[in-house]
């Protein structure tokens, strides 16, 4: 039991030491003139930068599959008109 309290006080400390060293990296955080704070901004910035270029590049892919779509209709459109005036033709002759 003496064991297991000793265990216990030692995480306890322990786990009091965590959680100042986690508080003093959060206060790191806030203060933009440490270096850690500014790598942080600067791949929050990077983050919000790349899923900017994500949403616009889903928006132009969904654009393209639109018209893609488009172009194939008529291709078929246009393949079916081939061959009635391929047909007519032939009849002409």
């Amino acid at each position: 039991v003496a064991a297991l309290q000793d265990e216990k006080s030692s995480l306890m400390s322990e786990n009091e030491i965590m959680n100042d060293r986690l508080e003093q990296l959060d206060d790191s955080l806030d203060d933009p003139n440490t270096a850690v704070a500014r790598k942080y901004f600067h791949a929050q910035l990077q983050l919000e930068q790349l899923q900017e270029e994500n949403f616009r590049l889903e928006a132009a892919k969904d654009d393209y599959r639109v018209h893609c779509e488009d172009l194939e209709k008529q291709l078929i459109e246009l393949q079916h008109r081939n061959n009635e005036l391929t047909s007519l033709a032939e009849e002409s002759r």
